[in-house]
């Protein structure tokens, strides 16, 4: 799907270099980083619902 992002002059200025630096586009550059964003951010809610889980695994276990 077709997608425009306009991006602060700085940080396309860093996204060029980086591009130029490494050999890749620059859309290949942002999608990968807006993958990494969501697979931390899935980390983020699995640690959150582990924690939850082990600290209410009795009223849980009585819920059953």
């Amino acid at each position: 799907m077709a997608m425009t992002l306009r991006l602060p002059d700085d940080l396309d200025a860093k996204l060029t270099e980086r591009a130029r630096r490494e050999g890749r586009s620059k859309q290949e550059l942002a999608i990968e980083a807006i993958r990494d964003a969501q697979d931390r951010a899935e980390l983020k809610v699995d640690d959150v619902l582990a924690e939850l889980m082990d600290s209410d695994a009795e009223i849980l276990d009585y819920l059953k």
